[in-house]
């Protein structure tokens, strides 16, 4: 059997498959990507997340399960972390001696721990494989597009400043000349809730997603505002869709994201363009 048709094969029963992308670093995504999944997952879903972030992979740490380490299982496959009944996890994070060793890859080498994360993981029957992706447009997420045929679409993450919509538009022309499907773009860190008033302070400007999404021609899935709590629990290693306060407008903005996003796969919604 080919490398491409057990690789087929071991993804089959995963109904959905979304790639978080990102133009620029530092705008939030893994919190995102994180975030998405848990949220999902407490929504009674199974869902895997794929950290495929070879050079900087975070996810471990966000959800406080960066000392665990990948085990074989009976069948000479990789078992991934199970974070809940729900809920699994693959990182090359889990696989170095520690947090502090980089990973030292070429090109070839990354493509290759990609296709084993996808080919030689028990990810068992998935209804969301959600893929943590590296700031740009390399390796890592061409090595998906290239892997997966049948990517179910990107989620593009930004912030308002106007250099990281310049990043994000290219993330979108990624996905339109790869012709991928895009769910949409996500605007993060937009806005800053003062932790003693609740009051809203525009950091970074704001709208700069919506604008960016309208002028495209696709969707707008939200905003996410930068608040202190979710610094806090991610530092801490605990998702703050599941820990945070259920009252907080983050919170509330998280939610409705995340119905939108189920919202366009129950609705059977066809997101690819015509090229």
């Amino acid at each position: 059997m080919s490398e491409d048709i057990e690789l087929k094969k071991n993804i089959s029963n995963i109904k959905r498959k979304l790639m978080v992308i990102s133009g620029k670093g530092g705008v939030g995504k893994t919190t995102i990507s994180v975030n998405l999944a848990y949220a999902l997952a407490l929504k009674g879903y199974k869902v895997g997340l794929l950290d495929v972030d070879i050079h900087g992979p975070n996810v471990v740490k966000l959800l406080g399960i960066d000392n665990e380490r990948l085990t074989g299982g009976g069948d000479s496959k990789i078992n991934p972390i199970k974070l809940s009944d729900n809920l699994k996890v693959i990182s090359t994070a889990s696989m170095i001696e520690n947090s502090d060793t980089p990973v030292i890859w070429r090109g070839p080498l990354k493509m290759k721990i990609i296709n084993q994360f996808l080919r030689d993981v028990n990810w068992g029957e998935l209804d969301y494989l959600i893929i943590d992706s590296p700031p740009g447009t390399g390796d890592e997420p061409l090595s998906v597009v290239q892997l997966i045929k049948d990517l179910s679409g990107v989620i593009v993450v930004t912030t308002p400043q106007e250099v990281a919509m310049l990043d994000s538009r290219k993330s979108i022309q990624f996905a339109r000349q790869l012709n991928i499907p895009y769910i949409g773009i996500i605007e993060n860190m937009s806005g800053f809730i003062c932790p003693y008033c609740s009051k809203e302070i525009n950091l970074f400007g704001k709208g700069g997603g919506e604008k960016a999404a309208s002028e495209l021609g696709i969707d707008f899935l939200g905003d996410i505002p930068i608040d202190k709590e979710i610094v806090d629990l991610s530092d801490s290693g605990k998702a703050f869709i599941k820990h945070g306060d259920k009252g907080s407008i983050a919170f509330k903005k998280f939610e409705k994201i995340v119905k939108s996003i189920e919202s366009i796969f129950n609705s059977n919604r066809n997101k690819r363009e015509d090229l």
